[in-house]
């Protein structure tokens, strides 16, 4: 039983490992990342659940999303190895991180919980920022 366990462990750790390095490592922007799609995602069951839209197959197709959300970044950290930068894969992180903010944001007004209009206007930013369409003042 135990060597089982280890087993799995072993599997895990060689999984997260191989994701990591897939994605350029654990750092604080991939961090945020990750908390964001997981919060979003709970945001969004508990919004389903306030107004009674609860599906299992709608939940399934959003956990797919957010798994291929980390494609694009994939990508932007190889091209970024390629062109000997560090600009790509950062830019591609702040751009969901942003996204997956605004969607927490209409996922809480939806279940009736208000969110400071301060951080809406921080995230919208953000988004225009990686989008090209303004600057950071």
């Amino acid at each position: 039983m135990s060597n089982c366990i280890v087993w799995i462990k072993y599997s895990f750790a060689l999984a997260g490992g191989f994701l990591t390095s897939l994605l350029g490592g654990w750092d604080m922007a991939l961090k945020v990342l990750v908390l964001f799609v997981v919060l979003d995602y709970i945001t969004g069951l508990v919004a389903a659940y306030c107004n009674q839209a609860l599906n299992s197959k709608i939940g399934f197709r959003g956990i797919a999303k957010k798994i291929m959300l980390f494609v694009p970044v994939a990508v932007a950290y190889w091209l970024d190895m390629l062109l000997c930068q560090e600009i790509l894969r950062n830019l591609a992180i702040f751009f969901y991180i942003a996204n997956e903010g605004l969607s927490m944001i209409e996922n809480l007004g939806r279940s009736g919980v208000p969110f400071p209009e301060q951080l809406k206007t921080a995230l919208e930013q953000l988004k225009k920022t990686n989008e090209g369409e303004g600057d950071v003042k």
